[in-house]
């Protein structure tokens, strides 16, 4: 496929991974694209699509449409290219599909997918994206992400610097693509929130972290003194303690005051 003068949702990806060079001499005309038919993660993705949106609109008992559809945009002076693998009948709500292995986290696809996201979300004029993620054989998961123009201008900010290179026919050297946050883009309606420099935060996980162990100390022997009470004991007591079964059958345990 002749990928030379327009910039598409996979190439977003690979430029905010920092891969400028390859792609810079895919897009000036002096390299061919990979060829990727003998590449099984490739291959698997394309096969398992049709089944992946199967098995989304089986759980989430919607309907997809506008299949494979192509979207041509200039984005400030970048011609883009976009084709959504569906959209959902009836919302302004698209879908992308991804096959990985089972090791992975829908964490981790998202943050590696979501320039892809953004730019598809663009391009369709959608208002989010359901990732819809097959981990191996054994595991689905879907997130709907919302659109995000702060996200896509800051991203958007690098596709551009990029793009200068490629009509400038200037060699890319030494550019580093920066990492954005995407805590602030709306995941299933929720956020995330870096809690770092949030005092009262850090003290309480230093308190969490340190006292894990003692905690896990306690549960186990709270459970072994309920453990040896009979089921025919009402109380059972040390100077320490008293454990007293109530009338509904459940055994509190009570520090005994000192004398």
């Amino acid at each position: 496929m002749d990928r030379v003068g327009f910039i598409g949702g996979s190439d977003t990806v690979k430029i905010m991974q920092g891969d400028w060079l390859e792609l810079w001499e895919i897009k000036t005309g002096r390299a061919q694209g990979p060829d990727l038919s003998d590449v099984l993660p490739v291959q698997l993705g394309i096969w398992t699509e049709a089944f992946n949106i199967n098995w989304f609109e089986d759980r989430m008992k919607v309907r997809i449409d506008n299949m494979q559809e192509q979207f041509r945009k200039n984005i400030g002076t970048i011609p883009v290219k976009g084709m959504i693998d569906g959209k959902l009948y009836g919302l302004n709500q698209i879908i992308e599909c991804k096959h990985t292995n089972h090791m992975n986290s829908m964490d981790a696809v998202m943050e590696l997918y979501m320039p892809q996201v953004q730019t598809y979300c663009e391009v369709a004029d959608a208002d989010g994206c359901h990732l819809s993620v097959i981990f191996g054989n054994s595991r689905w998961e879907s997130v709907f992400i919302e659109r995000n123009k702060s996200y896509f201008d800051s991203m958007w900010s690098v596709v551009s610097d990029f793009w200068g290179y490629v009509v400038r026919d200037e060699e890319p050297i030494g550019c580093d693509a920066p990492t954005l946050s995407i805590n602030s883009i709306s995941v299933d309606q929720m956020v995330k929130r870096d809690a770092s420099k949030d005092n009262a935060f850090v003290d309480a996980a230093h308190t969490y972290v340190e006292n894990e162990e003692q905690a896990k100390l306690f549960e186990a022997s709270k459970k072994s003194l309920k453990d040896m009470v009979a089921q025919d004991e009402r109380e059972v007591y040390c100077d320490l303690l008293t454990v007293k079964r109530a009338k509904n059958g459940s055994l509190r345990i009570t520090k005994r005051s000192k004398k």
